[in-house]
Order: structure tokens, then sequence, then C-alpha cells
């Protein structure tokens, strides 16, 4: 077992089943810490090629989560889809810590509706794909991500501030960073139809594809 938590770490993930190491493999490129929990001592081993802190322990009550350090951590990912029990006990425990932001896997409707109820956003692992967490967790605008290949992607993105109240034609988005938008989306209304006069406003959100690099550079204006 790694060393008790002497300082903030982003990210908690809690489960090392294919989902939880998985996630753990997309994130460890990046310089957010990550915090590791699992009762496999094998799997802990296995996951401190990604990580600084992992833990062994099968007690998820809120006094060893505090004691482990997870308060500290921003964000918080329970992927313990398959026991229930566990999973929407784990979840109580994280959201009652006050942590900003917590995911909880679910592998039923009914689970993920008690998981909703207890304050975490609901992943269910047939549509919410390890590396799509990962980005929304690694971008404060990205808001949904498919990965087309290993360098193309489409990505549903907040738009960034300096855009709001210039017409799509005035952005050159696609000349600044070769990506094209594909759709724009307010609230509940998407709009495939792209009008080049359309004026962006504020909380608007565009869907583009294009060249994953050039995506991160547009998404963190």
């Amino acid at each position: 077992m790694a060393r008790k938590i002497k300082e903030n770490s982003n990210i908690a993930i809690i489960g090392l089943g294919r989902f939880g190491m998985s996630l753990a493999m997309h994130l460890s490129n990046n310089k957010r810490k990550i915090v590791c929990i699992d009762k496999d001592e094998k799997k802990v081993k296995e996951v401190l090629k990604y990580c600084d802190y992992a833990f062994v322990t099968d007690d998820l009550s809120q006094e060893n989560l505090e004691e482990l350090g997870i308060k500290n951590c921003d964000i918080a990912v329970i992927c313990i889809g398959e026991s229930i029990d566990v999973s929407i006990l784990a979840t109580l425990n994280v959201c009652s810590m006050g942590i900003k932001k917590v995911y909880a896997k679910a592998t039923s409707e009914e689970q993920g509706q008690i998981l909703e109820k207890l304050g975490a956003e609901v992943l269910f692992p047939e549509k919410d794909s390890a590396d799509r967490l990962a980005n929304r967790i690694l971008s404060n605008n990205i808001l949904d991500f498919i990965s087309l290949n290993d360098k193309i992607d489409i990505s549903e993105i907040k738009l960034p501030k300096k855009y709001i109240g210039t017409a799509v034609k005035d952005c050159n988005i696609r000349k600044k960073y070769g990506l094209n938008i594909i759709a724009i989306e307010k609230g509940e209304i998407i709009n495939t139809n792209i009008d080049p006069d359309y004026v962006f406003e504020e909380n608007d959100a565009v869907v583009i594809i294009g060249n994953r690099t050039e995506i991160i550079k547009f998404e963190e204006q």
C-alpha cells in the first residue's frame, strides 16, 4: 500500500475493475494527481504505474475514506457498479464529504436513480467509456466526446467566451484550427443546419469535428 496522501489530489478512483483501471490509465499522462482504492492488492500494485497514491482497503466508510485523504479531492469516481450495495454506500459516503463532483457507475436504471438521488452523476458503462469520462474530467468545457480514431474526435464544447456576439463566419474556426462546426446547441435545441450569419450567444455549445490537438487548443480559450 502506498503512503498516505500528504497533499491535495485532484481525482479519486474507487474500484479498479476494467473501467476504473482504464480511467486511471487515461488520466495518468496529465499533471493532475490521482488516488486509487481497491480491495485487491494485485490491482493496487498495478495501478501504481499510473498514480502516486493507491490503497488496499475494503472499508469504504466515510471515516476511513477521510483518513485516506479522499476528502481532499475535487472529483471522485465510484467504479463499483456490480456490487450494488457497496456502490450505493460508497457513493453516499463520498457525497457526504462535500466533494465538488462525484461520478458513480451503475449497471441498471434503478441503481442509477438511487445514485443520482444521492448526488452523483451516473455513468452507464455500455455508453460512457473511460476515455470519454477522462476527457470530461480533464476539461471544464468539453461536455461530451467521441473518438473516431487516434487523431480525430467529435466534441461538444461550451463556446469560449471570446466568440460570444460573433457570427459563425467571422470566427474563422476552420481557418485557425482546421475544425468544422457540425451542430450548435442551445438548451435542448440542436441545430445542424449552420447559418454562417448566426451570432453566437451566451450558453451556446458547439459540436465540432477535427484533430484532437486542435480541439484542445480551441477549448483552452
